[in-house]
């Protein structure tokens, strides 16, 4: 017991901070194209997408993030550590990120119920408003099945 808690305290430490936005974003877009029990490769790219078109990043880049990403959102025990770092964010940015994660979402052509039910839950924490949340998902999804 003992070797296992001297192992959690000399982790080294990761390139990307817990506050760091872009981390807890896409923490947010993993869990959520995971939350109906798979990731789809059309919801993988969404992912990627999203990040490189918002953050303005390289693939290579995007795909540690990703990695780095997942690792944390399975030790994550709740959305606070990520939400918390995004509420910092201005409003506009919050919105984008809950198009993203409608963009996420309706990769597959599909709109899960616990897909919903997870952006409205991230919606809610990082004050975007219902309205907000229901004109985006409408844009996105029409488009999305277009």
């Amino acid at each position: 017991m003992f070797e296992a808690i001297t192992r959690l305290f000399n982790k080294p430490e990761t390139a990307l901070s817990n506050n760091d936005p872009k981390l807890a974003v896409a923490a947010l877009l993993v869990h959520l194209a995971a939350v109906d029990g798979q990731m789809k490769d059309e919801e993988r790219q969404a992912i990627k997408t999203a990040l490189m078109d918002h953050y303005d990043m390289d693939e290579p880049s995007v795909d540690k993030l990703i990695k780095e990403a997942a690792l944390r959102d399975a030790e994550a025990v709740d959305f606070y550590k990520f939400t918390s770092s995004i509420t910092q964010l201005e409003m506009d940015d919050r919105i984008e990120i809950i198009r993203m994660m409608w963009l996420v979402v309706f990769a597959d052509k599909n709109n899960h119920e616990l897909e919903d039910n997870l952006v409205w839950r991230i919606a809610e924490l990082i004050g975007v408003s219902s309205r907000d949340r229901t004109i985006l998902r409408n844009q996105i999804g029409k488009a999305e099945k277009a």
